[in-house]
């Protein structure tokens, strides 16, 4: 074996390692719980997340949530090890609108007296596919850009 090969396989598993550990820090995997998102995701389905992006109107997202206070206004960092993200305090929601867009007043109750014509910065309106299971923008207002983990990149096979 030259030692142009034998050189190689190191710096290749030094980069495989480095290239793992970055895409543990930009993907993570989310399994869905409820029915929120029906048809498009149930129960049990697993999303691989990509982080570090605001999400545009249309994309699903993964929120950080408190269910007794409303969104948590502590962001979760786009270099956070998965881990330190927890499980039961995540939620599953499609954007309805992002900052600048027009206040969807017809179609969210809970913000029809918003004194704001465009959605202030740092605030999304999020909703569940299937409005009679899903606790959302519709209930509660703005959730805070803050509170997103990532936006749905792709299903898991089961």
């Amino acid at each position: 074996m030259s030692w142009a090969l034998a050189g190689g396989v190191p710096a290749l598993a030094v980069g495989l390692v480095l290239t793992v550990s970055a895409l543990g820090r930009h993907l993570v995997a989310v399994t869905v719980r409820g029915a929120s998102m029906e048809p498009a995701y149930r129960e049990g389905d697993r999303v691989l997340v990509r982080r570090g992006r605001l999400p545009a109107p249309g994309q699903v997202v993964v929120v950080t949530d408190l269910p007794d206070a409303g969104p948590t206004t502590t962001p979760v960092p786009a270099t956070a090890a998965a881990r330190t993200v927890p499980s039961p305090a995540l939620l599953i929601k499609r954007v309805a609108a992002v900052p600048g867009d027009p206040v969807p007043r017809d179609r969210v109750p809970a913000l029809a007296g918003v004194p704001e014509r465009y959605v202030p910065p740092g605030k999304l309106v999020l909703l569940g596919d299937n409005p009679e299971a899903s606790f959302d923008s519709r209930h509660r207002g703005y959730f805070a850009t803050a509170c997103v983990v990532g936006t749905v990149w792709r299903s898991l096979p089961g």
